[in-house]
Formats: structure tokens, sequence, C-alpha cells
């Protein structure tokens, strides 16, 4: 992508507003997605949902984000079509049955941050996490459930034989294992 960053820092009298500008910028950039993903994977396993203000949060953010860095209108065009190519293949899963509708707009909000040039990355790491946590639980489900845990509506729920899965845990893990190499991480040299 060839986001415009604005490039105020340390410059001599530059404007409390570029200033401001530069400052909200890199607070999205470093804070809203993984807080969002964090926020989504916490939510899935301890109430198996996750909330559409999650995905609101993340589009009205890559929208703020767009704006502030001037990205280009191919560039904008890229990570939208990103976004609807992964809402709509994830809705036929959700019509399948096979993942949950937070699940699907997590999904799409997630790919419209990542656009095409990180999506393939994002999609293979989601699988082989989601994989790997859908083993987990059904080993946990094999398992007699901890007196502890007994207690615990998530786990009892989590526990439950024919039980869903919290695939928004891997969607989230892929997305934090993806973001460093987007441009959005790597103007900071993170």
């Amino acid at each position: 992508m060839s986001a415009v960053r604005i490039e105020t820092r340390g410059a001599a009298g530059s404007s409390s507003a570029q200033n401001g500008n530069v400052m909200l910028t890199e607070t999205i950039e470093l804070t809203l997605f993984p807080a969002m993903m964090a926020f989504a994977a916490s939510s899935d396993l301890l109430t198996m949902t996750i909330a559409n203000r999650v995905s609101l949060i993340l589009i009205a953010g890559f929208a703020v984000l767009a704006l502030l860095c001037g990205i280009s209108g191919t560039d904008l065009l890229s990570h939208v079509g990103a976004a609807a190519l992964v809402l709509v293949i994830a809705f036929v899963c959700f019509a399948c049955g096979w993942i949950g509708g937070g699940d699907a707009k997590l999904a799409a909000a997630t790919a419209l941050w990542l656009g095409f040039g990180h999506l393939f990355d994002y999609l293979v790491y989601a699988s082989l996490l989601g994989g790997a946590l859908t083993v987990l639980i059904v080993q946990f489900r094999a398992l007699p459930l901890s007196p502890l845990l007994a207690r615990q509506d998530w786990a009892e729920r989590l526990h439950q034989e024919g039980g869903g899965v919290p695939y928004g845990i891997a969607l989230a893990a892929a997305a934090l294992l993806v973001y460093p190499q987007t441009q959005w991480m790597t103007a900071f040299g993170l």
C-alpha cells in the first residue's frame, strides 16, 4: 500500500493540528486493531459471541486511519475488495453452519485492515490455528471438567459435548500474527 503518512515528527514549526493528527494516527495504528482483536477473542471464549460493535469499531477505525493517512483510491478499493471477498466466503461458511455470524463479520473487518497483500497469510494462520483450537477443545471435552471450572458458565459451555468452538480466538490470533507485517505497523519499525 502506498499510504501517505503524515510526517511532521520533529519538524520545526509544525502545527499542533498536524501533531494531533500524527498522534491520532499512531494511536489508532498501535492500539485499536490489537485491542479489538483481544476483546473479540476473550468475548468469544467467555460468551461464544462476538458483538457487532467489534466489527463496526474496526470498520470505523480503518476509515479514520485511511483518511488520516491519505491512502490512494486504488489501495482503498483493494482493502474494501478483500473485506467484501472474505465477507461473502465467510457468510457461505455461516450458512453451512461451519462458523458463527460474529466470526464471519470479524474476519471481514480484519480483511479490511489487512488488504489483499496480507490476506493469504491471515487465512492460512486462521485455518491452522482454528484446527489446533478445535483439536484442543475436543480433547478438553473428553476429559472430566475440573470442579473449579465446573462453576464457570463459560467453561461448562465450552465443555459441553457438541457445543460450538470459539473460532474468534483463532481469527484474532491469526490477525495479531499478521498485523506487524502490515503497512500500519512497519512505519514504526516494529
